[in-house]
């Protein structure tokens, strides 16, 4: 489709000094970005956690260390050093990581751990030309068909605020649930990915069975295997199964992680959730933290969940049956009306982070 030219127009006035901010937002912006594959090459290379000591090291004592390029270590160290990721001792010629530095990029498993992001954010540029075709065409983008990288980077990006808030802060907030699954509940984790939400549960709540559901064939194979590596599959079943057909009834709990707003068709997932739960069981719902209007969005944590509401929420609602297109910052207003249209009766918001909100629901 070729793109109508525009009519020109007289130029407006430019303010020197809104000139001047803005590119300064701009660089800032450019050099994120640009640093962005080398906090991934420092993940996949064990860079951060070889240094997560906070030892100071020269770039020759790192590339021994991790097995690398002494010349591309260097480099990259100043890189780091450039964007504050690590630290530059002058007087000495060493590079070293802070306490929070290290927390944050060289420990896995922390609630802060932030490469996992940065997966994502690999796919979603492997997967460009894609996106550009359907923002043309306004046809969707299933789940399935990003790269693969995007399906570890989700896990790795989410996991962190479920080590921290799930059975913390979450469960004691839905009222009875917690008291439930120390006693032994059946609990259904749907949309549940390489499974880490329902593995966290598993560990907590020792004599309760968890299953998890997942549409996606290679996401379910992975949650098996980490079940049977964490030694839990005696009590943990994952299945590849929608929204709006997974199996079972009588369940204590339903939890959806982060992915009501990804759906075609959240009413009938809505609906299906209604019938499969057990009468006096809750609906668990997390979603990004959201204000219903959209200039409340308009800040930081908004603009990474707008960007990836833009490149893979939405556009994974488009390509399913309905194609509602939540997205990523619909507000409570917009969950409340769909869990009601599924014939829950009894809606709440539970608790909430900085970057999520947690609603139960009840028939």
């Amino acid at each position: 489709m070729a793109t109508q030219p525009l009519t020109p127009t007289a130029p407006r006035p430019i303010d020197p000094d809104n000139m001047n901010a803005f590119l300064g937002r701009a660089v800032q912006d450019m050099g994120a970005a640009i640093q962005a594959p080398l906090i991934l090459i420092g993940d996949k290379l064990g860079l951060y956690r070889a240094m997560a000591d906070g030892e100071p090291v020269t770039p020759a004592q790192l590339a021994a260390r991790t097995s690398t390029a002494e010349r591309y270590i260097r480099e990259w160290l100043n890189a780091n050093a450039a964007g504050q990721l690590v630290q530059y001792d002058a007087a000495n010629g060493t590079y070293f990581m802070t306490p929070e530095q290290a927390l944050a990029l060289g420990v896995d498993d922390t609630p802060i751990h932030l490469p996992g992001a940065y997966r994502i954010i690999e796919s979603l540029m492997k997967d460009l030309d894609k996106l550009i075709e359907i923002y043309r065409t306004g046809q969707g983008m299933g789940w399935h068909e990003h790269e693969k990288c995007l399906f570890e980077g989700t896990e790795r990006f989410f996991r962190p605020t479920y080590l921290a808030n799930l059975v913390a802060n979450w469960i004691p907030a839905l009222g009875d649930v917690e008291a439930k699954l120390q006693a032994g509940a059946r609990v259904a984790d749907i949309g549940c990915g390489h499974g880490s939400s329902t593995l966290l549960m598993a560990k907590s709540f020792p004599n309760s069975h968890f299953y998890g559901f997942d549409y996606h064939p290679p996401s379910i194979e992975q949650a098996r295997a980490k079940a049977e590596a964490a030694g839990l599959s005696d009590r943990v079943t994952f299945e590849v199964a929608s929204a709006k057909e997974f199996p079972g009834q009588n369940y204590d709990l339903v939890a959806f992680f982060d992915c009501l707003h990804d759906m075609g068709d959240p009413v009938g997932a809505a609906h299906h959730v209604f019938q499969s739960l057990a009468p006096n069981g809750t609906w668990m719902i997390v979603e990004p933290f959201a204000h219903d209007n959209p200039e409340s969005n308009h800040n930081p944590i908004g603009r990474i969940y707008y960007s990836a509401s833009a490149t893979i929420c939405v556009p994974c609602s488009l390509a399913q049956e309905v194609g509602l297109g939540l997205g990523a910052q619909a507000g409570p207003a917009n969950i409340e009306t769909v869990v009601r249209s599924g014939g829950f009766t009894n809606f709440r918001k539970a608790t909430e982070t900085p970057f999520n909100l947690v609603f139960a629901a009840q028939p």
